[in-house]
């Protein structure tokens, strides 16, 4: 079984690898100021459920170099993504946005399953 989603990662100085793909620059939020900031684009995106918005601002704030496709990481499976996201987005519904804050080596994510 595979599933399809769209992400918005934050990255921060304690990233495996702190550089956001969207900009090519040094990340330089702490893990904190990086919570804080995910967890205010994400009350937005909950109260704002839509795969067009949550595009949008994976296109204007993720990290990912998935950005560039709203947040879009194409379909995948089981042992493909790190655990932590892998086990995120496989208990999402179609449609629905994780309601919690994901934290994997890469940073901090944002997860709507779209398929």
């Amino acid at each position: 079984m595979s599933v399809r989603c769209s992400h918005l990662l934050c990255k921060h100085t304690g990233s495996r690898n702190p550089i956001s793909r969207r900009t090519s620059l040094q990340v330089t939020l702490s893990p904190d100021d990086a919570l804080t900031e995910i967890t205010q684009i994400q009350a937005y995106l909950l109260s704002h459920p839509s795969p067009p918005e949550f595009m949008s601002a994976c296109a204007a704030r993720s990290d990912c170099s998935s950005s560039s496709n709203g947040g879009d990481l194409g379909p995948f499976t089981r042992g493909q993504m790190q655990k932590p996201f892998e086990d995120a987005s496989f208990a999402l519904a179609v449609g629905e946005i994780s309601k919690e804050i994901v934290s994997t080596d890469s940073g901090y994510h944002i997860i709507m399953r779209l398929a």
